[in-house]
């Protein structure tokens, strides 16, 4: 397979965008891409595009953004999978380029979640991420879904509530000087700890906003890499992981194997292992899960998340820093773009003109689990080609 790299990335702020819909939200993305690219681009370079997108109210995906950002003449794939939308979009189009199908392609990742066509649109939503067959009908929207695997986590783990609010204020403290970033405010244990329960174990801070958004990635094969910038960030791996669906199926309730799985794959392509992950952006849909993730992902072993958020290990100015941006907790969670959204905050890192820089970034991992638990999707990203 041939090298790919990222050339140019650009996003929305995430939030609530009550005065513009998809179709405004597409083109602001697309276009701070392009303006991105340190050699310019011409949109006609463009051979393919991929389009992560949970579901819209606005109609059919894949011809809104063709139409909106002028791509009338390259094949558009939607893509959709849950909360692993969009890093499975930038999966997809990554085997386009390194294939040799095409030299440069699109990835795009946006969704409107505060506002709906109709009061059981955001439902229909919610079941399209769950098992509708049992576990759905018992009331197991995602607070209550990923609750199950938290509450158990914390049983078996010494880690405590106290721990999932120190998740919350890191990302909360991560996303203040994040212009892109829907929750620029800080706020302490104790107001996480105290706020008002969602669904045991969860508090209201221990959940991520609902957002809309969009995001865009360029990427490039090598041998066209040098038309658009001389500092790439490379495309150094990727994976997908999947597993059982309802919840009576699931082995250990304390890990999500899909993680394990895609993680693995990933750093398997890019020949390299946890310990070389500079910056991390992980998915944080509910304070536990990122703790959940620290395990499954390899930067810490089993039962001993905790350490790390206690002693600081993944703020910006610790050893592995988590969710510079803000975190979905914070940056916010508009399911398709979020992948997306993650890699062009990584793509910021490794060249240095993050918003939050972490000093010395050099390679870079964006995580994203999804659905019932039962999909997660992994890209590592890195300023050296490998």
């Amino acid at each position: 397979m041939r090298r790919v790299a990222v050339v140019g990335a650009g996003m929305t702020a995430f939030g609530e965008h009550f005065d513009l819909g998809i179709k405004e939200l597409l083109p602001m993305a697309v276009s701070e891409m392009a303006a991105h690219v340190d050699k310019g681009l011409n949109r006609d370079d463009i051979q393919a595009a991929w389009f992560g997108e949970l579901t819209t109210s606005d109609g059919f995906p894949t011809g809104i953004l063709a139409d909106t950002c002028g791509l009338l003449d390259i094949p558009v794939t939607r893509v959709e999978n849950a909360c692993a939308t969009g890093n499975d979009a930038v999966r997809n189009a990554f085997y386009g380029v390194a294939s040799g199908a095409f030299d440069v392609v699109l990835v795009v990742g946006a969704d409107k979640v505060r506002e709906s066509s109709a009061r059981s649109t955001f439902w229909e939503w919610a079941g399209l991420t769950r098992d509708m067959a049992w576990d759905y009908p018992l009331g197991l929207v995602a607070p209550a879904n990923f609750a199950l695997h938290v509450a158990r986590y914390l049983h078996e783990s010494p880690a405590t509530k106290e721990h999932l609010a120190m998740v919350a204020v890191k990302n909360h403290k991560h996303a203040v000087p994040n212009p892109k970033a829907q929750l620029r405010y800080e706020i302490t244990v104790e107001q996480a700890m105290n706020s008002p329960v969602v669904v045991a174990p969860f508090n209201l801070y221990d959940c991520t906003p609902q957002s809309d958004g969009a995001a865009a990635l360029l990427l490039v094969s090598e041998d066209v890499v040098d038309r658009y910038t001389d500092r790439p960030v490379w495309v150094r791996g990727v994976g997908l992981g999947l597993d059982r669906v309802m919840h009576q199926h699931k082995k250990d309730m304390t890990t999500f194997p899909p993680t394990v799985k895609a993680a693995k794959a990933a750093f398997a392509m890019a020949g390299i292992g946890p310990a070389d992950i500079d910056v991390a952006e992980v998915h944080d849909c509910f304070t536990g899960v990122e703790l959940i993730s620290y395990e499954d992902l390899g930067f810490a072993e089993k039962f001993g998340a905790y350490k790390l958020i206690e002693n600081g290990v993944t703020s910006v100015g610790g050893a592995k820093p988590v969710n510079p941006s803000g975190g979905l907790k914070a940056k916010g969670h508009p399911p398709g773009a979020t992948g997306v959204a993650q890699c062009v905050e990584l793509f910021e890192q490794l060249r240095g003109e993050a918003s939050n820089q972490v000093d010395g970034a050099r390679t870079a991992l964006a995580h994203n689990i999804g659905g019932p638990t039962a999909v997660s999707a992994v890209t590592i990203l890195s300023s050296q080609r490998g």
